[in-house]
């Protein structure tokens, strides 16, 4: 069953006054697209929004890392202050047992002159002893010579 010129004509008609009847139908694809361009649109925007709230994040974790950084340059100063103080601290203490070391040194060379004073009156002290025992001894003999030539 072929269709003839005249049937194609037709059936094009009720097709045409189908549409006509449901304007709907032929606005189908028009509000599709303007669905979806709304959705584009909206998209869009979503993502610019995002943008924004990614650019802000990233400034606020700059700002956070700046005064983190800020705080250890803080930090570091502190620490370098500290071991300052305590630098100069230790420099005093070994001063002042150096000091200490220099007194004992002055002590050491008193006592050693001392030593050097005992010294060199044992030496005259045994002189003199010595000169007593020869003496002495002379004295003793020619008290021993003498009573011998007496008796």
């Amino acid at each position: 069953m072929a269709l003839g010129q005249e049937d194609l004509i037709q059936i094009q008609q009720l097709i045409d006054k189908t549409l006509a009847s449901r304007p709907e139908a032929a606005n189908a694809n028009v509000r599709y697209e303007l669905d979806i361009r709304e959705r584009i649109v909206r998209v869009e925007e979503e993502l610019k929004h995002q943008r924004e709230l990614m650019l802000q994040g990233f400034e606020n974790s700059n700002k956070r890392f700046e005064e983190v950084n800020k705080h250890f340059d803080e930090a570091r100063s502190d620490v370098n202050k500290r071991f300052e103080e305590m630098r100069a601290d230790m420099n005093k203490r070994f001063e002042q047992v150096d000091r200490r070391f220099e007194q004992v040194d002055k002590r050491f060379e008193q006592v050693d002159k001392r030593f050097e004073q005992i010294e060199k009156h044992l030496t005259i002290i045994t002189q003199r002893m010595d000169r007593f025992m020869f003496w002495s001894l002379g004295l003793t003999v020619s008290a021993v010579i003498a009573i011998v030539k007496l008796t």
